[in-house]
């Protein structure tokens, strides 16, 4: 699936209290990409993650995935594109506590009416090494565990394009690097779109694509 986002806007407030948050921003993204989106906090990352991903909508410009603008869509319509074409990574593992690991993972799906295609868990299971805790309850896991459970659960309804805002913010430098591991690891042999935003340079680095974001202004390392 190709996204392209075409001079993208967001605008809060007016008159003095006016703030651009996102300004004219455009990027295209094709299949198996590993973007990162680096910028200090109030930058615009999350402004701009929001609006690719259809979480929010824009002040002026145009966002296509397959030529197709989202924008068009009705809540409803947006709400199940979003459920069925694009997987969510955050900071927060945003895990519940009374769902085991499996049935945090499968959860998307039975929200969507599907039942999971037990292979399709298995092999994920195995690629992100939680085969043994998927009976477990969230709080009986690590927090590298946890996250894996997370980017499984991003995965189950096999989406063209995975979205992590701060995917290591809350984990320290050993098990972060593991989970950037395995987010390299799945979107290669899956053929997924990553696109991470973050504000560590380490984690910026790992990417093929790196872009970065100030005041709004979003900008290609390395494009002339």
């Amino acid at each position: 699936m190709n996204i392209e986002a075409k001079e993208l806007s967001k605008i809060y407030g007016e008159g003095e209290n006016r703030v651009t948050a996102l300004d004219r921003a455009s990027l295209t993204i094709t299949p198996g990409d590993f973007l990162s989106i680096m910028g200090p906090s109030g930058s615009g990352k999350s402004t701009l993650l929001h609006l690719l991903s259809g979480l929010d909508r824009p002040t002026s410009g145009r966002l296509l995935y397959d030529g197709r603008d989202i924008y068009g869509l009705s809540d409803r319509e947006l709400s199940a594109f979003r459920r069925r074409r694009i997987g969510f990574i955050f900071q927060q593992f945003h895990l519940l506590p009374v769902l085991t690991a499996r049935e945090n993972i499968i959860m998307p799906l039975l929200l969507d009416r599907r039942q999971p295609d037990e292979a399709y868990l298995g092999r994920l299971a195995g690629l992100l090494g939680i085969q043994e805790r998927l009976t477990h309850l969230p709080h009986e896991l690590s927090g590298g565990q946890q996250q894996r459970v997370a980017i499984a659960r991003a995965l189950i309804a096999r989406p063209d394009v995975i979205f992590a805002d701060e995917p290591t913010g809350n984990l320290d430098s050993r098990s972060g690097g593991e989970v950037m591991e395995l987010l390299k690891t799945v979107g290669k042999e899956m053929g997924k779109a990553l696109v991470v935003i973050t504000h560590d340079s380490r984690v910026a680095a790992q990417a093929a694509r790196r872009l970065t974001i100030v005041d709004g202004v979003l900008s290609e390392v390395g494009a002339e």
